[in-house]
């Protein structure tokens, strides 16, 4: 078991990730594509042009956020499923806000949306944190319950708003760039990408998030929670408010994604069949990056150019983009089958090291025949 573990998380997620490239590269293969040419597609439709590595570092910001927010709840021995529900609150509360206040002084209606949309995420997240440490409620159903309530409750609340307000009866109008977190001279480095300051948010908020966890008295405690509830109580934490606090602050950094994507990428709010999608692909980028801070950066890095050259690939190579998907589920997989991957790497070093023993082995008869 000590063998098993020694190895870096750093080294099992990059075998995951590419074990998940290769299987990709196989189904490619029976389904009658070039693997070569899908993956050399991919990667010049995320890097070919400078308005595609801005929709890169576009797609990497909810990405960062919520995975940042996935790792914090995690930390604290929480699974919270509920990072899409807290992304549509704060997409919500944010968009809505500025939408009714258009006519007011921007100047302080965007930073009051930001604040109000991440409140909305952390509350949301606060709730089964709460029923978890009142009752010893399961977060993960109750989250699960919790992104339904929240979906249907948000789509009811974009269809009764005044006509005014809307471009088409589930819609509303869009923002401009002044009442946005648009910036033109981040658009304009990207050729006219969507690129908007959200990008910025997320980088300083992640790194604010790394001092809270490593350098803080809270981050000790949530760790501390996390690694063992009852020994953390003994040394005289509060274990409740501990876990309400995990998941405050995992769900108001899934409420600033849902802001940065109202506020910065769609510039409006739709009503939607299922909650955003990008909560659970920031589980799995938290899950990817295992605990470090920078890998969910790297992560985050990998997924956008698998989603953003992933819409390239069928116009240049003919691959069509539901393959990426395939990568990435595999990616996915690989990354929970961690086990496998680091029992395979010992049962490597141990066919490895048999090899040399039998060669020195060999190398000593050898000598002892010359000297006889």
């Amino acid at each position: 078991m000590n063998k098993i573990n020694s190895y870096s998380t750093g080294v099992v997620s990059a075998l995951a990730v590419f074990l998940g490239l290769v299987v990709g590269a196989i189904v490619m293969l029976i389904s009658g594509y070039n693997p070569i040419s899908g993956y050399v597609s991919l990667i010049q439709s995320a890097f070919g042009s400078s308005l595609n590595i801005g929709e890169v570092l576009r797609s990497m910001t909810p990405l960062i956020l919520t995975a940042a927010g996935f790792l914090v709840a995690q930390s604290a021995g929480f699974f919270n499923i509920g990072l899409a529900g807290q992304v549509w609150v704060g997409w919500l509360v944010s968009t809505v806000f500025v939408t009714t206040h258009t006519t007011d002084s921007m100047v302080w209606v965007i930073p009051v949306a930001v604040i109000l949309g991440t409140i909305g995420g952390a509350i949301t997240g606060a709730i089964p944190g709460w029923l978890r440490a009142q009752f010893g409620a399961s977060e993960v159903i109750t989250t699960i319950m919790l992104n339904y309530i929240v979906l249907y409750i948000g789509n009811t609340v974009i269809t009764s708003l005044p006509g005014k307000y809307m471009s088409a009866s589930d819609t509303t109008a869009n923002l401009s760039d002044a009442t946005s977190l648009r910036w033109s001279l981040l658009s304009n480095l990207t050729g006219g990408s969507r690129l908007n300051t959200g990008f910025i948010i997320a980088i300083v908020v992640l790194a604010l998030v790394w001092f809270i966890m490593k350098k803080t008295t809270l981050g000790f405690e949530i760790r501390a929670v996390g690694l063992n509830m009852d020994a953390a109580r003994y040394a005289g934490m509060s274990d409740k408010r501990t876990a309400v606090l995990a998941m405050a602050l995992s769900g108001a950094l899934a409420g600033l994604a849902g802001v940065t994507e109202g506020l910065g990428t769609y510039l409006n709010i739709f009503v939607q069949s299922t909650a955003p999608s990008v909560g659970y692909d920031g589980m799995a980028v938290a899950l990817l990056a295992s605990g470090s801070f920078i890998g969910i950066a790297l992560s985050a890095l990998l997924f956008a150019v698998l989603t953003v050259g992933g819409l390239g690939m069928p116009l240049v190579s003919g691959v069509p983009t539901e393959l990426v998907s395939v990568v990435t589920a595999t990616i996915i997989f690989f990354v929970g089958a961690n086990y496998m991957i680091r029992w395979s790497l010992v049962k490597l070093d141990e066919g490895e090291a048999k090899d040399q023993a039998k060669a020195a082995a060999k190398k000593q008869a050898k000598a002892k025949k010359e000297d006889a």
